[in-house]
């Protein structure tokens, strides 16, 4: 008996809210349930694979613009290789190092960094339509809440009383305020995780368009050096068709 108290204490609450608000209140919790399980799913998304320049990438890009060189793609912790801009970065070195073109380059990186943020779009938009369904619901039950008491109404012949009125007015009143607190917070859950995608795109395309610039600078240097390699090759084959010269000694 008091497992049975306690069972019907704890889902009491549900059903005196689906009670108070219609059937429609069983759609507004389903989103709420959906929108939270989204944010959760969000939250844990970002904190293991969203792409950051922490400290490990932008050690491993200063120390590629000294000596030249990157470290493998499979080199570094798990945590760290779940971020997807150390990938981005490896390849962006890798493909400078390598003198691939330019625009094929930038395609590769463009892409890598659509694939990036592919993860957090689904989720994103998730939470967008739940803020933007849940005030529609809550109208939605307000004209059932209505028509509910004007139906009392009608088969009172307009003698209804308050009582018979105030279980429609409550029930539209309800669902109303259920929709409005479902979408409030998600909206802001949208509006923030949106600025932080645009943000996270500014920091991946400032990282890469370093490393192609330092390329680019690196490039007219090596451009530089290499007629004049040229030119010292070119004198040393003449230089070995002449004939040999034979010393002559004094006296």
């Amino acid at each position: 008996m008091p497992d049975t108290a306690s069972l019907n204490s704890v889902e009491s609450p549900l059903q005196n809210l689906v009670a108070m608000g219609g059937p429609v209140m069983y759609v507004l919790i389903t989103l709420a349930v959906l929108g939270l399980l989204t944010f959760f799913y969000l939250t844990v998304t970002g904190a293991l694979f969203a792409p950051r320049s922490h400290g490990r990438v932008r050690r491993e890009v200063a120390q590629w613009k000294q000596s030249g060189s990157h470290p493998p793609a499979s080199s570094g912790s798990l945590f760290a290789r779940c971020n997807p801009m150390l990938a981005l970065s490896r390849r962006a070195m890798a493909g400078v190092n390598s003198g691939e073109p330019s625009d094929n380059l930038r395609e590769n990186l463009a892409l890598g960094a659509q694939k990036a943020l592919q993860p957090f779009e689904a989720p994103l938009k998730i939470i967008e339509v739940i803020a933007a369904l849940a005030p529609l619901l809550g109208l939605l039950g307000t004209v059932m809440g209505m028509m509910e008491a004007f139906s009392a109404m009608a088969t009172t012949e307009g003698r209804a009383s308050a009582s018979q009125l105030s279980g429609g007015i409550y029930e539209a009143l309800t669902t109303t305020a259920a929709g409005l607190v479902i979408a409030i917070p998600f909206a802001a859950i949208a509006a923030w995780a949106e600025f932080r995608l645009r943000r996270l795109n500014s920091q991946m395309n400032e990282q890469l368009l370093d490393i192609l610039n330092a390329g680019t600078i690196t490039a007219p240097a090596e451009a530089r050096q290499e007629p004049a390699r040229q030119d010292n090759r070119a004198v040393e084959t003449r230089e070995s068709r002449q004939p040999a010269r034979v010393a002559h000694a004094a006296g």
